[in-house]
């Protein structure tokens, strides 16, 4: 039986495709379901016209994504974990805390969204992978730093806030 699809169902057609499927199918579960539509003019010129709105919807969705993109690509996390004295950590660095790293930042990011090739399991600089969408990639920049590197950093920091204020300096 040849029908019209009204939405885009996986594995067999998107909107306004003409599809020929099982007698039982289109009468069981597309047509019911309002999925399908029997064929004729009217109805093909309906979803032609739905057809264009979601491509352009679809388009302005890849740009704003683009856009996110570009900034995630510009962005760094830092993530702070406890190391022994060699650098290696106690446990490892996965996707689930990039996301969090990232979401800390203002991006709307899953862990399913960041792919790592193995977990991080030493401190360092690394590129991550960040797909927001299947056409939409971009790649951020993640430092694992230690826990005790990272209290030193503000020791010394509280050490030159004293002498900066001094100064008669402000930090902005």
């Amino acid at each position: 039986m040849k029908i019209l699809l009204k939405k885009d169902i996986r594995k067999l057609g998107k909107i306004g495709d003409v599809v020929d499927v099982a007698n039982g199918y289109a009468r069981n579960y597309l047509l019911p379901k309002k999925f399908a539509t029997d064929i004729n003019p009217g109805n093909i010129e309906q979803l032609s016209i739905k057809r264009k709105k979601q491509e352009e919807i679809y388009r302005e969705e890849i740009q704003n994504l683009q856009v996110i993109a570009n900034n995630i690509s510009k962005a760094t996390c830092a993530i702070t974990v406890k190391t022994n004295k060699e650098g290696k950590l106690f446990g490892s660095v996965l996707a689930q805390h990039i996301a969090e790293a990232l979401c800390e930042k203002g991006f709307r990011v899953d862990e399913n969204m960041v792919s790592l090739e193995s977990p991080i399991k030493k401190c360092g600089e690394y590129k991550v992978s960040v797909a927001l969408h299947p056409e939409v990639k971009s790649e951020c920049s993640v430092h694992v730093v230690s826990e005790t590197e990272d209290s030193a950093i503000l020791q010394e920091e509280s050490v030159e806030l004293p002498a900066q204020s001094n100064s008669g300096k402000k930090k902005e």
